[in-house]
């Protein structure tokens, strides 16, 4: 429902005042929340689902609680498949007044003189909220699959190139497109895709969505409809749909079921349209405890001591995707008591944690990290969180802080914890004092782990074991395992991920080679020789423990 009508209708019924409504309006605009979420956290509803019955009141409809209610067949009947999707209805009741509907955007009275119209019956309206409404109308009337071929037979027309922005803009806002691009990012949600891809081609438009760090395909939708489809993700994260020469960036958040996912937004002009990818962040932060990261024992314990310390920089290390932002926040869910303030600066805030301060960084405003984290030495802190040492200028503010009283975590994209140490020299910092401020770094990467369901023992060829780096004669009784593919994992064999780690220490003989300017290769030699573990030998740990295959640590590793 649209955030501007949901605004208005407070006003209209005095709930709040105008200037109110238009900090609530900004606020959505600048936060991507829904305006129900606002109106919460404003105070002004106890929660987002109270803004239900003051719709109800409005359409003089009738409440009607749905959560533990299943509509018996021969109401479905009364509204075919096709139709319930395509306007959002699910039908709740049937008497004398005539049938009783639930909608998805029930503040729509078009939707109303449409289905009386398609169902030749007197249509009564129910109120219930949207997600609700939508995962029972999912569940009511089969699967993602079926919804798609349903809208997709009614799409006959996409839209064109030559259209202007008001046709443009009411072609993305038809029910079908809305419906369509809806299921699309549901499904891929409830996948646990953490990322969507929109891409046009010549002759076709192409839709992926990443699993696990492995891409896989959706049956694609007519490559006429491409422009139509883009241009609803673009309405829906507020861009500018007009413009296709530029790269645009937004934001959408989406109510799927009863948890809040935010994505976001990036669009790139290509010879056949733009490519637009969703990047999904689930904002829940349910799982972040070092506990759940499976992380090996010792490693733990040096995280666990290392981020309890007054002062010094700890540094994650690793490509995108590997995790390693959700290895700092786990940290900072440990270190986030009463008796310490916690500040974050970061582009964009992945989760949010009660009682720790964070702050997302916008160059398009000037708002850099190294400007914040100026302004975050003034603020009193005790441990500081900066989402990436991008620059000369954020190391060498991080290293002052560190050496002033502050701990500092932070994240490097380097291939392993050694590099990490040369990368910071290599930016312009002094080694000296590289040597001082650093506490220690963990190297990690994401392997996916077999699924439970279809794993089964196999005999691996000698040649990949080579590649592994293991003699035949040395591995005695291991056992090796892999995913046959089923069901419940898609074919695929995998089902989630979980990381392989390389813990550096910093201790006195390394940081003399930090201050002698030794080369990465010397100090990784040297970490070894004092006991480190490689994120090979890590692998090869998680392979004979059965968690992950061959594979997938050669790909990574």
């Amino acid at each position: 429902m649209d955030s501007n009508q949901i605004v208005e209708l407070f006003i209209s019924r005095g709930l709040i005042d105008r200037s109110l409504g238009q900090d609530i309006l900004s606020e959505v605009d600048h936060s991507g929340k829904e305006a129900a979420e606002i109106l919460a956290d404003f105070q002004v509803i106890q929660h987002r689902d109270d803004v239900w019955p003051v719709v109800a009141s409005e359409l003089g409809a009738q409440m009607v609680d749905l959560r533990n209610w299943t509509p018996p067949d021969e109401l479905l009947a009364l509204v075919p498949a096709g139709t319930a999707r395509l306007h959002g209805a699910l039908p709740v009741n049937f008497d004398a007044e005539g049938l009783h509907i639930a909608l998805v955007d029930p503040m729509n009275p078009q939707t109303l003189e449409d289905l009386r119209f398609a169902l030749g019956r007197e249509i009564v309206l129910a109120v219930a909220p949207d997600y609700i409404v939508e995962q029972k109308i999912n569940d009511c009337y089969g699967g993602e699959g079926k919804a798609m071929e349903d809208i997709l037979s009614q799409l006959e027309s996409g839209a064109d190139a030559s259209m202007n922005q008001a046709d443009l803009e009411a072609e993305a806002n038809s029910a079908p497109i809305i419906r369509y691009v809806d299921i699309v990012l549901f499904q891929a949600i409830k996948e646990r895709a953490s990322d969507i891809h929109f891409e046009p081609f010549e002759k076709e438009f192409k839709i992926r969505y990443r699993v696990d760090g492995s891409l896989y395909e959706m049956a694609p939708p007519p490559v006429h409809l491409a422009l139509a489809i883009l241009s609803r993700i673009k309405v829906m994260s507020n861009m500018n749909i007009a413009e296709r020469r530029v790269p645009q960036d937004g934001r959408i958040v989406k109510q799927v079921g009863d948890r809040q996912v935010d994505m976001r937004v990036s669009t790139l002009p290509t010879q056949y349209g733009e490519s637009v990818v969703l990047r999904v962040l689930d904002r829940s932060s349910v799982n972040l405890s070092l506990e759940n990261l499976h992380l090996p024992p010792e490693t733990y314990e040096y995280i666990c001591d290392t981020i309890e310390k007054p002062n010094g920089i700890f540094i994650v290390t690793g490509p995108t995707g590997a995790g390693k932002t959700t290895t700092l926040y786990a940290a900072l869910q440990r270190i986030n008591t009463i008796d310490a303030k916690l500040l974050t600066a970061e582009d964009p805030v992945e989760y949010d944690i009660d009682g720790i301060v964070q702050i997302p960084c916008n160059e398009a405003i000037g708002l850099t990290f190294p400007r914040v984290l100026r302004a975050f030495l003034r603020q009193d802190p005790d441990r500081i969180m900066v989402g990436e040492m991008r620059d000369m200028d954020t190391a060498q503010i991080a290293i002052q802080a560190s050496l002033t009283g502050h701990l500092v975590l932070s994240t490097l994209h380097t291939n392993d914890a050694a590099g990490a140490v040369t990368r910071l020299v290599d930016m312009g910092c002094e080694p000296f004092l590289v040597a001082a401020s650093l506490e220690g770094v963990l190297a990690q990467r994401l392997v996916r782990t077999i699924c439970k369901d279809c794993k089964a023992s196999y005999e691996p060829n000698e040649s990949i074991l080579h590649q592994l780096g293991v003699a035949v004669h040395e591995l005695g009784d291991k056992d090796f395992f892999t995913g046959k593919g089923c069901d419940i994992c898609g074919g695929s064999g995998y089902k989630g991920r979980k990381g392989l780690y390389e813990l550096l220490n910093i201790t006195d003989p390394i940081r003399e080679l930090i201050t002698d300017r030794a080369p990465s290769v010397v100090i990784k030699q040297k970490a070894v020789e004092l006991g480190m573990n490689t994120l090979r030998e890590d692998g090869l740990r998680n392979i004979y423990l059965g968690h992950t295959t061959i594979e997938e640590v050669l790909k990574y590793t």
